[in-house]
């Protein structure tokens, strides 16, 4: 099924017809009645009953709708001209929305591809481009759209692990922008038949279900703790080469490897500790 425009009349100067044909109607009654002559009633009668079949096939058109007209259950195309319009009074007429709209799914419980209970929600922009598929392809398209939201959401976030584990891994937290790239490549598979494009899909929501948010979180603290410990021994390391070679290029003092060993400890428990060392000053001499 796809969308077949249709042209349709003008309803204004249609209506303006329509009621010169009233009138004369009105005047052939009066005149009936005034002159005694009922024969004139046999034109006003099927002017009345004409007029009014007519005025059934009139329907507005509001900007950025559209209507889907049909001829006892056949598709006859689809009229788009904005304003009151005309078309023949055997069409069903059934009007559809063409505006940019959105909607925030609800929150989402499900497993993620490390297997962790997640909540996770989307906000989903779309409109519809094909009316006829809108109408004839789905029951309610407007239900199909949610549904098939959140269907979407689920299969792709139990695709991708919440937190990145990998330096090339892609997951739900780290990675936005590719994630709501992938989302709406699921969506637009599953709505293009019912006549929607998907225009935006972003991650609203995101976080560990209850249940495990507190474990979870420890375990953040403790992967950060483990970087932040790692780029402080790297810099230690760093800066003890550094001092060695400094006293050395200068001669300021000439260490064996025992006080050059002892001399490296001290200094990465100073610059890897937790916190602020007391030195103990020695009053004597080095050996």
């Amino acid at each position: 099924m796809k969308e077949n425009p249709v042209r349709s009349i003008a309803g204004i100067p249609l209506l303006v017809v329509l009621l010169l044909a009233v009138a004369v109607a009105a005047w052939l009654v009066i005149r009936a009645i005034g002159t005694d002559t009922p024969s004139l009633l046999l034109f006003a009668v099927p002017i009345v009953a004409v007029v009014v079949f007519m005025l059934s096939g009139f329907y507005t058109i509001q900007p950025n709708q559209s209507a889907v007209l049909s001829l006892f259950g056949k598709y006859v195309g689809t009229a788009k001209e904005n304003g009151l319009r005309w078309n023949n009074p055997f069409f069903a007429k059934r009007k559809v929305s063409l505006r940019v709209r959105n909607f925030e799914s609800g929150k989402l419980k499900v497993n993620d591809l490390d297997g962790s209970p997640i909540e996770i929600a989307a906000v989903i922009v779309w409109k519809v481009v094909d009316s006829a598929e809108a109408v004839f392809n789905v029951d309610d398209y407007e239900s199909f759209v949610h549904i098939q939201s959140e269907a979407a959401l689920r299969a792709m976030a139990t695709s991708y692990p919440y937190d990145q584990h990998e330096d090339d891994q892609i997951s739900l937290r780290s990675h936005p922008n590719e994630i709501s790239d992938r989302l709406k490549h699921h969506l637009d598979e599953r709505l293009t038949s019912a006549g929607v494009d998907v225009l935006e899909a972003r991650i609203s929501h995101l976080a560990y279900a209850p249940e495990i948010a507190h474990a979870m979180l420890q375990r953040q603290q403790a992967n950060a703790v483990i970087a932040a410990r790692t780029r402080i021994v790297a810099g230690a390391v760093g800066m003890v080469e550094m001092a060695l070679e400094e006293l050395q290029k200068n001669g300021v003092v000439d260490l064996d490897e025992e006080r050059k060993a002892a001399m490296v400890s001290n200094l990465l428990v100073v610059l890897c500790g937790d916190r602020s060392t007391q030195p103990i000053v020695n009053a004597g001499t080095l050996y």
